[in-house]
């Protein structure tokens, strides 16, 4: 009988540690969309793709409307999931163009286009069936 409670505890705490983890990825996710907004980023949009795809749990997506402001995101993105997080992201991509950024964080993955390669891309399309985030920049996590 103490092995069953034994395994029932155990089952318990890591469902806990499984929920304590989608919260802290969720925050991320709105961290990354905070720091996106502070630099005037574009139509911001969370995607929760953790349902149809094993790459991430969310994608944020942002406007930069020139490849100095792309560059100024990705920045701000780094500056503050580092100090909110302690985390840096494993991956980044696209610095030297500036015309699409993606900063990998594992769970969260970001993507800084200018609006022509956001238009040819349709990121939000292609992962259309993930569940879309509600984010406003006034609107704190």
């Amino acid at each position: 009988m103490t092995n069953n409670i034994q395994v029932q505890y155990s089952s318990n705490k890591v469902t806990a540690i499984a929920d304590n983890s989608a919260d802290e990825t969720r925050a991320l996710a709105f961290t990354i969309a905070e720091a996106a907004a502070d630099r005037k980023g574009g139509n911001i949009v969370l995607l929760r793709v953790s349902e149809v795809s094993y790459l991430a749990d969310y994608f944020v997506i942002v406007t930069g409307f020139s490849n100095a402001q792309v560059r100024a995101i990705m920045q701000s993105i780094a500056h503050k999931v580092e100090t909110e997080h302690q985390r840096i992201p494993t991956r980044v991509e696209g610095q030297g163009e500036g015309t699409w950024v993606l900063m990998d964080y594992g769970d969260a993955i970001v993507h800084i286009l200018m609006p022509n390669e956001r238009e040819f891309y349709n990121l939000e399309a292609f992962w259309g069936h993930g569940e879309r985030i509600h984010f406003s920049a006034s609107l704190k996590a």
